[in-house]
């Protein structure tokens, strides 16, 4: 696909992922993640042309207009979309695949000094959440899911969801893009599990029971399969 045809591609990616669109006016006025990309796809050009002080000058006028701090060696694929976008930050070595959906506050970052690829992979299909951080250079896999404010510092395979500091895999990820809400509270879980074993263990000492170990292993069972899912 040519350059002006990928740009007008740009230009049409709040009419496919985005319910509140209404008209091809609010581009200009609401979409900053859409000028974001646009103008990354000039300075992009001119950085891998040689013209390297040019590129990175489009795009600091384009942080200072869109709020989002996008590298000019960046690699980004077609259909990207920065939704409501305020605050994204994409690191110079940072991977992006194609069909990828970032929100807000959303860092893309490296925990090196060294040059080199220090920066995150996504593949095809990801989705970040709001205000996460995915940083070094590691891979999030194909159709993935990060829960919003997750600290992502390791791999995730493909059409998995992760979420939490650091962040932890929990299982397969919903069919539908824009499903990332629908995500496993892991404190909650692992908080009620402490609990209810601690109301067992307190009801067995005040009625003097010796016989706790059907309970003990019932609730082991109920809560077993959940705790097997995270993964370090």
């Amino acid at each position: 696909m040519g350059f002006w045809q990928i740009i007008k591609e740009d230009f049409c990616e709040p009419r496919r992922q985005d319910p509140a669109f209404n008209s091809w006016v609010e581009i200009i006025f609401n979409y900053p993640g859409v000028w974001a990309i646009i103008n990354y796809r000039f300075a992009h050009f001119f950085y891998e042309n040689g013209f390297k002080t040019i590129g990175r000058m489009i795009a600091g006028i384009s942080r200072f207009l869109t709020g989002v701090d996008l590298h000019p060696a960046a690699k980004v694929g077609r259909q990207v979309f920065l939704d409501h976008a305020s605050g994204i930050v994409i690191g110079e070595t940072t991977i992006i695949g194609d069909r990828v959906l970032l929100y807000q506050g959303v860092t893309l970052g490296g925990v090196s000094l060294n040059r080199g690829k220090r920066h995150p992979t996504l593949e095809d299909g990801v989705v970040i959440g709001a205000g996460a951080k995915v940083l070094g250079n590691i891979t999030i896999g194909k159709n993935s899911k990060v829960g919003a404010n997750s600290v992502v510092v390791k791999d995730v395979p493909c059409s998995c969801t992760a979420v939490g500091i650091p962040a932890r895999i929990v299982g397969q990820c919903e069919e539908n893009q824009l499903a990332h809400d629908k995500i496993p509270d892991i404190n909650k879980e692992l908080f009620s599990y402490l609990i209810k074993r601690l109301n067992i263990l307190e009801e067995a000492v005040k009625e003097n029971k010796t016989d706790i170990i059907k309970e003990d292993i019932e609730l082991e069972e109920k809560y077993s399969s959940y705790l097997k899912s995270l993964k370090n």
